[in-house]
């Protein structure tokens, strides 16, 4: 699968390291619904690390279509809830 974080570029990353995503991604969405600016905070820089752990760069010349978006690592609560699915961030 293709990943892209907003403002840094893509990475292809293994469809089996979603689970690992998604524990995170719940984290994440549980802190968005109770407000915790500061856990949100701490998770979503933790998922964006373990995207690009796990991930491998494209080059910088090479344009995929994105099949998952992830945001900046500076986005604002407001701007990850607009991105939000009924899944989070992550599907599954």
């Amino acid at each position: 699968m293709i990943v892209r974080i907003m403002g840094e570029g893509q990475l292809t990353l293994a469809d089996s390291h979603l689970v690992e995503l998604n524990r995170l991604d719940d984290e994440l969405l549980e802190e968005m619904e109770s407000g915790d600016q500061e856990g949100f905070r701490r998770t979503l820089n933790a998922l964006l690390d373990e995207v690009r752990r796990l991930g491998t760069p494209l080059p910088d010349d090479v344009l995929e279509p994105s099949e998952l978006i992830l945001p900046a690592p500076d986005a604002g609560l407001d701007e990850v809830r607009e991105m939000l699915s009924d899944d989070g961030l992550i599907p599954g």
